[in-house]
């Protein structure tokens, strides 16, 4: 009799417990919390914020007319008749701060996006479709980086009458040619890869590949440029309104200090006041961009 040898049996294996799937952080989430971890940055973020609340809410909590004669000439800080004084003409330094910010701010903030505006538009042309396009917008941009911007602005504003659309729309002309060549760069970089070659090959118009599928992987730097571009202006419209080619019916922290600086010995605070508010918005605008850099680029991103 034939005995069938019995083979052990092998009892499967037990299954492996599953691995997590790996969870891919987005790539604007992983910025903003690079972002919200810069000391630097929230510091910058704080400050700007401070600055337009105190800017859009002020007038409310504070009305006043900034140009009228409030207490004595020359009264020095923290008196009762005024907190910081007045200037040489008995206006109220506190009030002028707060409805100068208005215009300062307004006008930076405007001229800031004309002049990306001009930049990313001239910039992406140049770089998506180069050859004598490229050449003829480089032409133009070379020829606005060789003029004297303060000297340009300065006659556009005095051939016309000195108004915040004037003065915004001076500084945006002669503020866009940085953003133009980083655009340009970033588009000549992106315009013969795969992505942009899949977009040519399935018929799609060059409006579309232009704003549509470079710029968005082309806008971090550009958003670096665009927030330090606030801080230029802010700066400009201080200069010119520091030359008397400011509006004359708005207040601003550049008319505080050009229409003061003659005394500036005696009347100190006129000057030191609406200086100190510059040098805290640009600083802020500073330390926003380099938070943004520092998220936003890859490279540094990876340290």
């Amino acid at each position: 009799m034939n005995k069938l040898a019995t083979m052990p049996s092998v009892s499967a294996a037990p299954d492996a417990p599953a691995k997590p799937a790996l969870r891919v952080e987005h790539p604007g989430m992983e910025a903003m919390r690079m972002f919200l971890r810069n000391p630097a940055a929230i510091a910058g973020m704080a400050m700007l914020l401070a600055m337009l609340a105190v800017a859009i809410a002020g007038p409310w909590f504070h009305p006043a007319d900034p140009f009228e004669i409030k207490a004595a000439p020359l009264t020095p800080p923290f008196s009762e008749e005024a907190w910081l004084g007045t200037d040489y003409l008995g206006r109220d330094v506190l009030t002028t701060l707060v409805y100068g910010g208005r215009a300062t701010l307004l006008v930076g903030a405007v001229a800031a996006l004309l002049s990306v505006l001009i930049g990313i538009t001239l910039g992406a042309f140049a770089g998506y479709y180069g050859g004598k396009v490229d050449a003829a917008l480089m032409k133009l941009t070379e020829f606005f980086q060789v003029l004297p911007a303060l000297l340009f602005a300065m006659v556009v504003v005095t051939l016309f009458s000195p108004t915040l659309v004037t003065v915004t729309l001076a500084i945006g002309i002669v503020s866009w040619t940085g953003t133009a060549r980083l655009t340009r760069a970033e588009f000549m970089k992106y315009r013969g890869l795969e992505f942009v070659r899949a977009e040519r090959a399935i018929g799609a118009r060059d409006a579309r590949i232009i704003w549509k599928v470079i710029l968005p992987n082309a806008l971090p730097p550009l958003v670096v440029s665009a927030t330090l571009a606030i801080g230029a202006a802010v700066l400009f419209e201080a200069g010119l309104s520091f030359l008397g080619l400011g509006d004359p019916n708005q207040m601003s922290w550049g008319l505080m200090i050009g229409s003061s600086r003659q005394y500036v010995l005696s009347c100190w605070w006129a000057v030191a006041f609406p200086g100190a508010a510059i040098f805290i918005t640009v600083l802020a605008v500073s330390l926003i961009g380099d938070g943004l850099n520092d998220a936003l680029n890859p490279k540094l991103r990876e340290r």
